[in-house]
């Protein structure tokens, strides 16, 4: 149950790259036009370039945030989730435990009962003796 563990870790490593991989490219592609504009930006507009880039990278940020704690929620569940398995694994050995002590106990209670009775005896031996004095007496 330990690999599951690796397992689980191991894909969140990789969500969490790619989210920061997926956000370091957006931020590339996204501050072109934003550079363009503030060249052009002149002072009499309502809203200048820069606050308008300062609000995007916020909400940009808040989205990436965003995914960031579903990862971790994610990565939560998954923990839980490996957590019950491995219980429920532990369980399973213990109850196959008891039952294979409980084979062996009457394993051993069989082997007492058939060490106390008396063995049977051979009656061969009456029989091989009876047809060996008719043999001889035909003879």
């Amino acid at each position: 149950m330990g690999k599951l563990k690796s397992y689980q870790e191991q894909l969140q490593d990789i969500v969490e790259k790619g989210i920061n991989a997926a956000e370091e490219q957006q931020k590339k592609l996204a501050s072109k036009p934003f550079d363009y504009a503030e060249k052009l930006e002149s002072e009499a507009r309502e809203y200048s370039v820069k606050t308008l880039r300062k609000r995007y990278d916020g909400y940009s940020e808040s989205l990436f945030e965003q995914l960031r704690s579903l990862n971790s929620r994610f990565g939560s569940f998954a923990a839980d989730l490996v957590a019950k398995l491995e219980k429920e694994a532990a369980e399973g050995a213990d109850a196959v435990s008891e039952a294979a002590e409980e084979v062996a106990d009457s394993a051993q209670e069989a082997k007492k009962t058939v060490a106390k009775k008396p063995a049977a005896r051979k009656t061969t031996a009456r029989k091989s003796t009876g047809s060996a004095s008719k043999s001889t007496a035909s003879a």
